[in-house]
Order: structure tokens, then C-alpha cells, then sequence
């Protein structure tokens, strides 16, 4: 989405708020804030075997403490990101190599992910002592863009393994989330997923292709997740894996650069559509401290990294109402909605190919944000540090990953192939996925490499949208 063109639009006519609409109106705002940000949060719990119900119980909680901490200034919600999928599967991978299913690995996970949540609050701490400019200029993007590309090719092979096991519902997936982003208008433009979804979902229905078994047995309400699928119900078994929990957060920490960055970027472009320096008032500190917190919580108890959705900044600019009210209250939908596990079956039950086809667009896209990272910061690609930097970042990520002799393995963690360097710490294990080698790699490099480094500066244009559409 364009940023700059939603600003202008939002001056084009009135701006409402709770006052002016009412109770009535604001809960139908709101429920078309659900419907925004449903197709992209629910599609993470699915592709990794996390909770749907936990998923969105954790979503609107941290978008409720989002809004607290930034005094309620900020229209901002935070659903499920992408960006940590890579990461996902490279533990679960290690996982089923020591013999772990599924089920038991993910918490592994989650506690790399409730780590990367932590490194949000350094940041914060950094930018409030020493401003937000000093620390950017660490992070810019040609080292950002670079892995944001990594994780979408990273990910694609895996749903192009799922859209073979159906191609035909796949492909009206991808149709029709193509013809509602491209031709859309209104509400329709602003979730495509979801419509593709639905059509894909549908078709599948009609040919044979769902099982409903599992949403007749399910009960109409329940608690959104169990103890043992969260990191406490890991820590507290007595039976943790000391090598995997230190390679799990080796491993994902390192993601965290890439989604900070994206989290500067959606925050401009917010302030930008609502014609507010939120980078200022409140602050970037505390909106990373928001995002970070949030994402630590939801992780711990088994539920997805979290982000800032601009998919509900698009429905802003629909409907000219900023009123951070109207976003509070589909957080509230989200956390009744939770408590369903009826509705959980129903989204487990969706086939395969309708998750590989919505998945090739959204990873692809991810890619493509990597790209326009770096387009709209003008990154200057004829100076050979720059070239070298993007040029590490990517062989290494790439190359580790799919290295056969690193471990990699096609028909492992989701069709997706995870090799990874391995050494001996004592009795550890320790296991660095090529996605964070890379990352390491390209900071030091971009630090230490003689010219003029690039900056990152924000602006309404150069958000990010890791892990949405």
C-alpha cells in the first residue's frame, strides 16, 4: 500500500470519532477491523501448528497493552506475523531430528520467539538514552532488505509443496486474492486473503476435500490453549533440551532486526495516514516497548509473534475514523472469539492447498518488501560495500538453508529445508539456522566496512508488511 496517497486520502473529508458516531457504528468499525486483520492472523497458527484460539486471545490482548502504553494515542493492531516462520520450522526441524514431534518442539520455539520479543525492550532502552536516529543507523536497509528477502525464499518451496497437493483449489486461492487486491473496491481491497480464503475453502468444501469431523466434536466454548503447548508447560516438565532451547533462541533472535525495522517503518506510515509524529508523541520507545511485551506474552503462552498490521491502517484510511477506540474494540472481538474452540476446528480443517496458494502470494510478498525496503531508501548499490553486504546476507541465508551437507531436508518441518551449522558447547548442541548467521554476519560487516554507511529513515511511504498482505 501506498502511504503517501492514504495520507492524502485522509484529508479528503471528515474525520470521525466515538463522539460523533456513536456506540452502534463503532461496533461495526470494529468488526470490520476483525475481519481486516482475520485472514493473515489465523493463517500463522495454521502453516505452524500453534493455536488458532491462542493465536487471537494473545493478538488482542497485545494490541489492548499497545494502546495502554502509548496513552491510548496510537490506532494501531497487532496480529500475527511472518516474519518468524522461517524460524518456526528450522526448530521444529531439530526437533524431529532428536526424535520430538510437532507438538513438542513448538514451544522450543516460542521461547526463541519470547526472546526476540525481549530485544524490542533493549532497543527501546537504547533509543530513549541515545535517540532513535543513533541507533537506525545500525539497522539500515541493505541489511534489513536483504533479510527480508532471505525469509520469503526461504519459505517458498514450502508452498509450492502444499499447493501440489490440490492445484486446482490452490489456484482460486491465488485468483481471487489477486482480482480483490488488484480490482477490489472498498472492504473487499482491504482483505484479500481472507476472500481467498473463503473462495478457496469453499471450493474444497464442495469437492470432497474437508473433513468436518473434527468441528462436530468440538465444543462451542473452551480455553483458548493448554498449559503443555506453552514455555512454562516446557519448563516445567523437567524434560527441557538445554542444546535445542540455547539453538532455538540462537536461531530466531536474529529476526527480531528485521521486524524492528518493519515496526519503525508501519508506525511512520501510521503516523503518516493520521497526520501525527507518533515517532515522537508517544514515542518510539514506547511503541516498541508495546510491540515487544507483546510479543514476549504471546509467545510464552504458545501463540504467535506479533505485529503491526497494515491492513487495519488501510481501513483507517477507508473509513477517515482514527479514533484508537474503534481498534480496541476488535481486539475485544478477537478475545471472545478465542474462547471457540468450534470456530478453531473450523480453521484447522481448511485443506492444505488453500494455505499453499493464499502462502505463495504472502511469501512471495515478503520478498518484495525486501526489495521495496531497499527501493525506497534509496540504496546505493554502486558502491561495492553496499553489494558486498547484501550480497553475504543472502548467500549465507540461502545457501546454509538449503545446504544437503548442513542437514537440509526437503520432506522436513513443513516441506521446507532447514540446514544449519552445527557445533558442541559441552554437552549442547548448539544449531544456527542460515537466517541467523546472516543477520549476525551482515550487521558486523555493514559496522566495519570502510565507506559511508547507509542510513534508515522513515517515512509515510517505506513501511514494511512482514507477515501481512
Amino acid at each position: 500500500m501506498k502511504m503517501g496517497k492514504e495520507k492524502k486520502a485522509a484529508v479528503d473529508g471528515p474525520i470521525y470519532d466515538a463522539r460523533t458516531l456513536g456506540t452502534p457504528k463503532m461496533l461495526i468499525l470494529g468488526a470490520q477491523h476483525l475481519f481486516a486483520m482475520f485472514g493473515s492472523t489465523v493463517l500463522v497458527p495454521i502453516l505452524t501448528g500453534l493455536s488458532v484460539t491462542a493465536t487471537l486471545l494473545f493478538a488482542g490482548l497485545a494490541t489492548l497493552f499497545m494502546h495502554l502504553v502509548t496513552g491510548k494515542k496510537v490506532p494501531v493492531f497487532l496480529g500475527s506475523s511472518f516474519a518468524f516462520l522461517g524460524g518456526y520450522f528450522a526448530v521444529i526441524a531439530s526437533g524431529a531430528e532428536l526424535g520430538l514431534p510437532q507438538r513438542e518442539a513448538l514451544p522450543y520455539a516460542c521461547a526463541g520467539v519470547a526472546c526476540a520479543g525481549l530485544l524490542y525492550l533493549v532497543l527501546a532502552l537504547i533509543c530513549k538514552a541515545f535517540g532513535s536516529k543513533n541507533v537506525m543507523r545500525f539497522f539500515p536497509p541493505v541489511v534489513t532488505g536483504p533479510i527480508i528477502i532471505a525469509i520469503g525464499l526461504i519459505l517458498a518451496p514450502s508452498a509450492i509443496n502444499s499447493c501440489s497437493s490440490n492445484w486446482l483449489i490452490a489456484l482460486v486461492a491465488i485468483v481471487v486474492v489477486i482480482v480483490c487486491n488488484i480490482w477490489g473496491k472498498g472492504m473487499i481491497k482491504i482483505v484479500p486473503i481472507l476472500m481467498g480464503v473463503l473462495a478457496s475453502y469453499l471450493v474444497g468444501a464442495i469437492t470432497g476435500n474437508v473433513d468436518f469431523s473434527g468441528v462436530k466434536e468440538a465444543a462451542w466454548i473452551g480455553l483458548p490453549f493448554q498449559m503443555q503447548d506453552t514455555v512454562f508447560g516446557l519448563l516445567g516438565s523437567g524434560k527441557v533440551n538445554s542444546g535445542l532451547l540455547v539453538s532455538s533462541i540462537i536461531m530466531i533472535v536474529p529476526i527480531a532486526f528485521a521486524t524492528m525495522m518493519e515496526h519503525v517503518g508501519d508506525i511512520s506510515a501510521i503516523g503518516g495516514t493520521i497526520e501525527k509524529n507518533l515517532i515522537e508523541d508517544p514515542g518510539l520507545h514506547r511503541t516498541l516497548i508495546g510491540d515487544g511485551i507483546g510479543t514476549t506474552i504471546a509467545a510464552l503462552f504458545g501463540a504467535p509473534a506479533n505485529t503491526t498490521y497494515g491492513e487495519n491502517t488501510g481501513v483507517l484510511v477507508l473509513t477517515k475514523v482514527y479514533d484508537p477506540k474503534v481498534v480496541r474494540i476488535a481486539a475485544v472481538f478477537a478475545i471472545v472469539l478465542s474462547f471457540c474452540p468450534k470456530f478453531a476446528a473450523l480453521i484447522s480443517a481448511m485443506p492444505t492447498a488453500t494455505v499453499g496458494g493464499v502462502s505463495i502470494i504472502l511469501y512471495g510478498m515478503i520478498s518484495a518488501v525486501g526489495v521495496r525496503n531497499m527501493v525506497e531508501n534509496h540504496t546505493d548499490f554502486q558502491k561495492s560495500r553496499n553489494v558486498i553486504v547484501a550480497a553475504v546476507i543472502l548467500g549465507l541465508a540461502l545457501g546454509i538453508n538449503f545446504s544437503g551437507l548442513l542437514g537440509a531436508n526437503i520432506t522436513t518441518a513443513g516441506n521446507n529445508a532447514t540446514g544449519a551449522i552445527s557445533f558442541m558447547v559441552g554437552d549442547m548442541r548448539i544449531a544456527l539456522s542460515g537466517l541467523a548467521v546472516a543477520s549476525i554476519v551482515g550487521i558486523v560487516l555493514n559496522a566495519v566496512l570502510p565507506g559511508k554507511r547507509e542510513e534508515y529513515m522513515p517515512n509515510e511511504e517505506n513501511s514494511g508488511s512482514l507477515g501481512k498482505f
